[in-house]
């Protein structure tokens, strides 16, 4: 006879729900949502393109909502991967050979995009050979801003304010801060330092809470940025531009192959299974054409991937203002589009030129507006050979250049981060494959949050432990 059907106990829990199915669960996705958010914003930008420009509203104030919390959680990420590390020779050496990686590969993505440029050639025969220059439409861009020189630069790493540095949102400026205030903890000892650093434990936990809330509207961010996009410049340039576009892409392409194999060989991990992981961040910062709106996401995810607490806070900041790889490719390529556009032919002594000024003008680029076309005109300048006003072909292909830059840069500081990680012995190799493979770790691991002399290990608390769900998101 079957069993007769077991009645609940008054009071007791009722059968968990059923998993949802796997094509339910993958429609469902952040992922999924925002592809269909980019996919509707493109229709409507088509097909209604005066009121599109309103919905850019929607991408602004998502940004906005992001970046108020990228400053306190990177402080926060930073002191804690200090108090981790246990001494401060630990964080120099991840800074100096974050540097140090950061410096080489800029150099081979401009290098790259001066291949490229000489093999395609994207600039001949552009406009017919007879190009309009407009050189006050680069100052109108700009809006008179200008690039700092190195002095300048280095100048504004140090805040004349600490309130100032996290309202300005200046990473550089709050990396230090946050440095100062690990290396201040290390030194208190155990009888105030404890305090202190649970504090900014909880903190950190409060504002990837927040992050979390934020990132539901994320959809209507990307809805609202492809709208726009379409709706303001339309498919028009891409005849154009086609062959500067191409170029671009291209090379993009091959750098991001390269990072691949830099990635195999100095950790043995999957490129391809790293986008996968990241994939809704990625599509995130692709319709939002900012990789800051994804940094504190990305930050979970290293985490999460094994990185550990030091170089994920250290180092992927940092590379948002040292290491653009994109934007170094689409320099490089974009000052030959120039020279070939107006029938200028640079030699290989002038091409050398144009990667030492961009090697310099590119590290002050982050946060400025309209820093290309500062750092071109500011190439054009030191070549010398070029009209000034030539910078201004660029400004109606720049927008269409912003996925590569976007997506190229994004990758190389995630890719310095594991490179970084695995050189300093600090990459949980294990856990990265897990979590690349989209599996959970078997069980809860304890980690000592504190592991400098004078401060006690701390074993329970909101940074303590390693859970399933921190190595998967």
């Amino acid at each position: 006879m079957p069993a007769a059907p077991t009645a609940v106990p008054s009071g007791s829990a009722a059968p968990p729900k059923q998993p949802r199915g796997k094509a339910s669960a993958v429609l469902l996705s952040p992922f999924a949502q925002v592809v269909a958010a980019i996919l509707l914003g493109i229709a409507v930008g088509a097909i209604w393109p005066g009121g599109a420009d309103t919905l850019k509203l929607l991408a602004d104030g998502f940004l906005r909502a992001i970046k108020m919390v990228i400053s306190p959680l990177v402080f926060c990420v930073v002191v804690i991967g200090i108090a981790k590390a246990g001494d401060l020779k630990s964080v120099g050496r991840i800074g100096v050979k974050a540097l140090i990686w950061f410096e080489v590969v800029t150099t081979i993505a401009l290098l790259l995009g001066l291949v490229v440029g000489n093999v395609f050639q994207p600039g001949a025969g552009f406009a017919g050979g007879n190009p309009q220059l407009d050189a006050d439409a680069v100052d109108e861009k700009t809006a008179g801003a200008e690039l700092p020189g190195v002095s300048g630069f280095l100048l504004e790493i140090v805040p004349t304010s600490a309130v100032g540095a996290f309202a300005e949102n200046s990473l550089l400026q709050v990396l230090l801060l946050a440095v100062l205030s690990g290396a201040a903890i290390l030194h208190l000892g155990q009888n105030k330092a404890p305090l202190v650093l649970d504090l900014i434990s909880q903190a950190s936990d409060v504002i990837f809470k927040i992050v979390g809330y934020v990132m539901k509207l994320a959809p209507l961010a990307a809805f609202g940025s492809a709208a726009y996009l379409i709706g303001q410049y339309g498919l028009s340039a891409l005849s154009s531009y086609g062959k500067l576009i191409a170029a671009c892409y291209g090379a993009a392409l091959l750098f991001i192959i390269g990072l691949g194999v830099l990635l195999r060989v100095f950790t043995g991990l999957s490129l391809w299974r790293f986008l996968v992981y990241i994939r809704s961040e990625l599509s995130l910062a692709v319709a939002t054409a900012s990789s800051e709106s994804v940094m504190p996401r990305l930050m979970q995810k290293l985490r999460g991937a094994g990185c550990g607490e030091a170089p994920t806070g250290l180092v992927l900041p940092t590379g948002y203002s040292f290491n653009l790889d994109g934007a170094s490719i689409y320099l490089s390529l974009a000052t030959l589009f120039m020279a070939q556009a107006v029938g200028v032919d640079l030699s290989i002594g002038q091409q050398v030129t144009v990667v030492l000024v961009l090697m310099l003008t590119s590290k002050g680029m982050a946060g400025i507006p309209g820093s290309a076309f500062l750092a071109l005109s500011a190439t054009v300048a030191a070549l010398d050979v070029l009209p000034a006003g030539s910078v201004a072909l660029l400004l109606a292909a720049d927008r269409l250049m912003d996925t590569m830059r976007v997506v190229t840069n994004l990758l190389g500081n995630c890719v310095a981060t594991f490179v970084v990680a695995r050189w300093e012995g600090l990459l949980d190799t294990t856990a990265a494959k897990a979590a690349l493979a989209g599996k959970a770790a078997p069980e809860t691991v304890a980690v000592p949050v504190a592991a400098a002399p004078g401060i006690p290990a701390q074993t329970d608390g909101p940074h303590a432990t390693v859970t399933a769900e921190s190595a998967t998101h």
